[in-house]
C-alpha cells in the first residue's frame, strides 16, 4: 500500500479540493491517506495565497519536506491550491526537488501526473483552467460526519483591488444545477442533515439546468431544502453586490436557510471602500442588512474586516468601528492589510506603521468580541435547535453540537442523538461556547 499525506491551508474551498484530491488519489485503493508523514510515499501541499508572505510559508514548508526526500528520493513532492497556480514554474526554480506543481483547476489531472513523473522522474506542471472539467472526474461523495460542504461554483468577477482570487481561481462559473442537486441528494442519503454551499462568490451562482435554463441562487437554496434528510443549510462565502432582493426572499420563505449570514463588507468608510474597488457604500450594505432583519428578524450577521488599508486614516478607522457598533455584527473575520504582488492596491502608498495597524486590529477585535458575547447572552434560558455531532472532547459524558447561529454546545446525552437535531435549553452563556440541558 502506497501512502499520501496532504497539507491544506486556507479556506473551505481548500479543504473541499483536498477532499477530492483524497477521493481520486483513493480510487481503487491505489493509496490510502496517513497522519504519519514519516511514512507518506507522495506529499501534497495545497496552499492557499490570500495572506501576505504566503509564498515564503510554502518554501519553508518545502525546506522541511526536502529533508525526508533527501532520506528517501522516491517521496514524490506535489504543491498544488492557490500559490501554485500564482508562482506556477517558479517553485521549481527555489526548489527544485518538487516533482509537481498542479493548479486549483486541474487537480484531477494529479494522479496522471504522479503515474508520468514515477515513469520518467521529470517534473511536471499544470496550471490551466479548464472550465469546471475538475467536477466531472470527482467521484461519488462520501460522508465525513452530518455537516457537508459542496462547491457549486468557482471563481470571481470581482477584481476588488487587494485581493487575488480572480488570478488564481480564475472568472466566475457555476456548476450546473442537476449536478449540485444530484451531489447533496448522494450526501443526504449518506445521513448528511446540514449542508454549506460554497464559492468565492457564492450568491453569483447561475448554474444551467438540463432544460437549458438559468437557475439563479435563490431558486438552488429552495431547491435544496426540498431534499430529504437536508435540514439545514448555510453558504459561504457572499457578495454584497449581489445580495439580491430574491436571495432575501428565501429568508423570508425558507426556514432551513439558517438565520445566520457571514457577508463581507471590508471597512467601514466609503473612501476605503473606493480604494477596495468593492463597488458598494456602507449605505448600501445597510439598507440589504435593514431587508434582511424584515425578512428574518432574528438573523445574525458576521462579516470581514480589514484593517490598515492603504489611505486609511485614523477618521476611515473610526468610521469603520461605529458601523460595526451601528449593524451589530456577530462575530468576525478580521485581519491587517497583506500586499498581494499583481494586486492593485499593491501600487497604493501605505503610510500607516505596523504598530499602529496592530493597535487598530485589536481594538476592532475587543469590540466585536464584546458584541459577540451581548449576543450569547440573548440565548441564556432560550430553547434552541442543535445539530448533534459527536461527544465532547472536554467531558466524554457531554454530546456536543451547533446552533443555527454557529455556536457549539455542549450537554449531557444519549448517543442515539448524534446526528439528530435536539432541542437544548440554554443554562450557561460564554462567547463561542454554550452548555444547555436537551428535552
Amino acid at each position: 500500500m502506497k501512502y499520501i499525506y496532504i497539507q491544506t491551508w486556507g479556506c473551505q474551498m481548500n479543504e473541499y479540493d483536498s477532499s477530492m484530491i483524497i477521493s481520486l488519489l483513493e480510487k481503487n485503493n491505489e493509496y490510502l491517506v496517513t497522519k504519519n508523514i514519516e511514512k507518506a510515499h507522495i506529499l501534497i501541499l495545497n496552499t492557499c495565497s490570500i495572506r501576505e508572505k504566503a509564498q515564503e510559508k510554502v518554501f519553508h514548508q518545502l525546506g522541511r519536506w526536502k529533508k525526508l526526500k533527501n532520506n528517501n528520493p522516491d517521496i514524490i513532492i506535489a504543491v498544488g491550491g492557490c500559490v501554485a497556480t500564482q508562482e506556477g514554474k517558479q517553485i521549481f526554480e527555489r526548489a527544485n526537488y518538487v516533482d509537481i506543481v498542479f493548479g486549483t483547476q486541474t487537480l484531477h489531472r494529479l494522479p496522471k501526473m504522479i503515474s508520468e513523473v514515477k515513469k520518467n522522474r521529470k517534473p511536471k506542471i499544470d496550471i490551466n483552467f479548464p472550465k469546471l472539467e475538475k467536477f466531472n472526474y470527482f467521484l461519488k461523495p462520501k460522508k465525513k460526519g452530518f455537516t457537508a460542504s459542496i462547491s457549486i461554483m468557482e471563481g470571481c468577477n470581482k477584481y476588488c483591488s487587494f485581493c487575488v482570487v480572480p488570478y488564481t481561481r480564475g472568472n466566475e462559473i457555476s456548476r450546473p444545477c442537476d449536478d449540485v442537486l444530484f451531489e447533496i441528494s448522494i450526501l443526504a442519503k449518506q445521513g448528511v442533515r446540514e449542508i454549506n454551499l460554497l464559492g468565492q462568490n457564492v450568491n453569483a451562482y447561475q448554474g444551467p439546468t438540463f432544460n437549458k435554463k438559468i437557475c439563479y441562487f435563490s431558486e438552488l437554496i429552495r431547491l435544496v431544502s426540498e431534499i430529504e434528510g437536508i435540514d439545514r443549510i448555510r453558504f459561504t462565502t457572499s457578495n454584497p453586490l449581489e445580495f439580491t432582493d430574491d436571495i432575501i426572499e428565501v429568508y423570508r420563505d425558507t426556514p432551513k436557510l439558517v438565520s445566520f449570514l457571514h457577508l463581507p463588507v471590508q471597512s467601514g468608510s466609503n473612501k476605503i471602500l473606493k480604494l477596495m474597488k468593492r463597488s458598494y457604500t456602507t449605505k448600501d450594505y445597510q439598507y440589504i442588512v435593514e431587508k434582511l432583519i424584515s425578512a428574518r428578524p432574528d438573523i445574525q450577521i458576521s462579516s470581514d474586516f480589514i484593517v490598515g488599508f492603504p489611505g486609511e486614516s485614523e477618521i476611515d478607522f473610526q468610521k469603520t468601528i461605529s458601523f460595526i457598533k451601528k449593524i451589530n455584527f456577530d462575530m468576525s473575520f478580521s485581519f491587517i492589510y497583506s500586499n498581494r504582488p499583481g494586486t492593485l492596491a499593491s501600487t497604493l502608498k501605505d503610510e500607516t506603521h505596523l504598530e499602529e495597524k496592530k493597535t487598530r486590529l485589536y481594538f476592532l477585535q475587543n469590540l466585536i468580541n464584546i458584541q459577540t458575547m451581548m449576543w450569547s447572552r440573548k440565548m441564556f434560558g432560550s430553547t434552541q435547535s442543535v445539530l448533534v455531532e459527536g461527544l465532547s472532547n472536554a467531558d466524554t459524558m457531554e454530546l456536543y453540537g451547533r446552533t443555527e447561529n454557529n455556536r457549539i454546545v455542549t450537554f449531557v446525552g444519549t448517543h442515539d442523538m448524534i446526528g439528530q437535531f435536539v432541542n437544548v435549553k440554554i443554562n450557561e452563556v460564554h462567547a463561542y461556547r454554550l452548555k444547555g440541558t436537551s428535552f
